[in-house]
């Protein structure tokens, strides 16, 4: 239980960490990229939003005394939508920024200079990160439709939520654990292996994260704070495990 509380603690770090002088342009870019992101998806989406409910209303007039409702579903469910964009898509963009930061961060823990040239081995750091995103992307795409069937097989379907929810908050933590280890060059089926020796310590970190991530505002700079928290997490309980 001691590491489920530590877990949760080193996502709660990340705030702290962000404001640091010397890491704080390194947050600033992946949280101004995602924020844009996540303002075009509302505005998109909603605009789409009134033309369907438009449409709608002018095959069928009777329709017209349900539009309030109609808004509602629709606002629900592009809210829902924008969440798993904005959580997926926000990640792969800012991808090389968040191997920046988490860089940035292992040096300011270490109290090393924190300034980061740009040579060959950002470059190599923005390639690994495309690369772990890759991998990410298939992991998941390989295990959601399992995880969805399991809603339509009784009585599995019972225990299907918690399955989900525990596969979120690992998933979650897997994707910002990955920044700071694959600048140490660890490839994603290696990570898996080490970070499956501290679940406890993980699914704290990945709850926690979850949490912050469905609460509105917050979700705009839950990004940089997770890649922070989980570099601490890296460096003082994984790496030397």
């Amino acid at each position: 239980m001691n590491d489920f509380k530590s877990g949760f603690g080193y996502l709660l770090s990340g705030f702290t960490l962000i404001l640091k002088p010397k890491i704080r342009i390194y947050s600033l870019t992946p949280l101004f990229l995602n924020t844009i992101l996540f303002l075009s998806l509302i505005f998109y989406s909603y605009s789409e939003l009134d033309k369907i409910v438009s449409t709608l209303e002018s095959h069928w007039q009777w329709l017209e005394w349900l539009s309030w409702l109609l808004r509602v579903f629709f606002f629900i469910a592009a809210s829902t939508l924008i969440f798993f964009c904005f959580s997926i898509v926000g990640n792969l963009i800012s991808a090389p920024f968040n191997s920046l930061l988490a860089h940035a961060v292992e040096l300011e823990l270490s109290g090393q200079k924190t300034d980061i040239a740009l040579n060959e081995s950002i470059y190599i750091l923005i390639i690994n990160s495309f690369k772990s995103e890759y991998h990410k992307i298939i992991y998941l795409s390989l295990r959601i439709p399992i995880l969805m069937l399991l809603f339509f097989i009784p009585p599995v379907n019972i225990a299907a939520p918690l399955v989900w929810f525990i596969f979120c908050a690992w998933m979650i933590a897997i994707e910002y654990c990955d920044f700071p280890m694959s600048n140490h060059n660890i490839e994603f089926t290696e990570q898996r292996i080490m970070l499956s020796k501290k679940r406890l310590l993980i699914f704290g970190f990945g709850l926690a994260a979850l949490i912050f991530t469905i609460i509105p505002i917050v979700n705009f700079i839950i990004i940089p704070v997770a890649v922070a928290g989980a570099t601490k997490m890296y460096t003082e309980s994984i790496k030397l495990q």
